[in-house]
């Protein structure tokens, strides 16, 4: 079933689960674009994207490389593929005028090619598509990490450079896939890149579960002595942000095309009260235990050398890469994204931390 072929009242009802403001950029974009095109539409916020743009009466097929038939019985079209096939991805991309580019290998440890196949080969298929087919509007899902080098990053905004060296692949694969997307940028296909920091909430398949799985098992540690600040972003928000950035993109002057824009929730918190937060939700104890900052990333160098040496493909308890980001701050400066998209939260930190709890209550995990 796609979504033309939903009821118009079933359609109302999914959309007035959304806040207000949200149905009104929705309905404003179904007036813009009939049909979009979802990469990694079965991942975490991919899905998030799919439900708004289904709820507003958008067609949508999906692109992942595994099946998913709750997508697909939401009215999504669904397409199973590699996002480094070029031709499948053009065979895909046809007929869409609109495409969100959500997928990525994501993690902290792994051989190059490993990241750069999906994420820079990735990158690169989809905007060839798009020039190719003609299509409009790419949104891309970036992220933070672009602009980590290992140290403190208080309140900087997108003046802030592209690291100078990176701790893995994946945010050295991202970063060189960001500015393909923006070099592409133009009259014909107009680009965006947003930099949504730890996104979670409600179905979160990675920091949420690995967070209480870490705590029940006695391995969830502070690290560092002093508590940093950084910014998450519940993932209604991002999807928000999505639509939003979207939207900018079909108006005749966009003031976001060819730009990146981090986002937030706009509440910094240290990551000890986000940790506990969460653990709460879980009705588990409050984590308390430290190790020392320079201790992590020297244990970080040792367990990367060992695992590369025995060409161990899981990850390390501790990268240095991980050992960093627990021991900085990571808390961003959204005015650009509020000013050019009319970005501001609609769910604060507490308020998605309650549907958290009613999500893991019925879903324990």
């Amino acid at each position: 079933m796609s979504a033309s072929n939903l009821s118009v009242s079933n359609r109302q009802m999914a959309l007035e689960h959304y806040h207000i403001d949200e149905q009104l950029v929705l309905k404003k974009l179904s007036g813009q674009v009939k049909r979009a095109f979802v990469t990694g539409a079965g991942g975490f916020l991919g899905k998030a994207i799919c439900q708004r743009l289904i709820a507003a009466g958008v067609e949508v097929t999906g692109f992942a490389r595994g099946a998913y038939p709750e997508l697909s019985a939401m009215g999504v079209n669904m397409i199973q593929g590699d996002i480094s096939d070029n031709l499948a991805v053009i065979d895909a991309m046809k007929g869409c005028e609109l495409v969100f580019h959500v997928a990525s290998k994501a993690g902290v440890w792994g051989c190059k090619q490993s990241y750069f196949s999906p994420n820079v080969d990735g990158a690169a298929n989809i905007i060839n598509a798009c020039k190719r087919l003609n299509i409009g509007y790419l949104v891309y899902t970036s992220t933070p990490s672009v602009t980590f080098a290992g140290a403190d990053e208080a309140g900087i905004d997108e003046t802030a450079p592209y690291a100078d060296k990176y701790l893995n692949y994946y945010g050295e694969s991202k970063a060189i896939a960001e500015q393909m997307v923006l070099d592409a940028n133009g009259s014909k296909l107009k680009t965006v890149s947003l930099r949504p920091h730890l996104i979670w909430g409600p179905e979160d398949p990675h920091l949420v579960p690995r967070v209480i799985e870490r705590a029940r098992a006695g391995r969830l540690k502070l690290v560092g002595r002093e508590d940093k600040l950084v910014d998450t972003i519940y993932v209604g928000n991002a999807a928000y942000a999505h639509i939003l950035a979207a939207l900018n993109l079909t108006e005749e002057q966009s003031s976001a095309a060819g730009r990146a824009y981090f986002l937030s929730n706009d509440e910094p918190i240290t990551m000890a009260a986000m940790l506990n937060k969460i653990l709460t939700c879980a009705d588990l104890p409050e984590v308390d235990k430290r190790v020392p900052a320079n201790l992590a990333y020297a244990v970080g160098v040792i367990l990367e050398t060992i695992y590369g040496l025995l060409g161990k493909t899981e990850e390390p308890l501790m990268t240095r890469f991980v050992a960093r980001q627990l021991s900085t701050c990571h808390y961003f400066d959204i005015s650009a994204a509020k000013r050019d998209l009319g970005y501001s939260p609609l769910v604060s930190i507490d308020q998605g931390m309650v549907k958290l709890r009613e999500y893991l209550e019925a879903n324990p995990v």
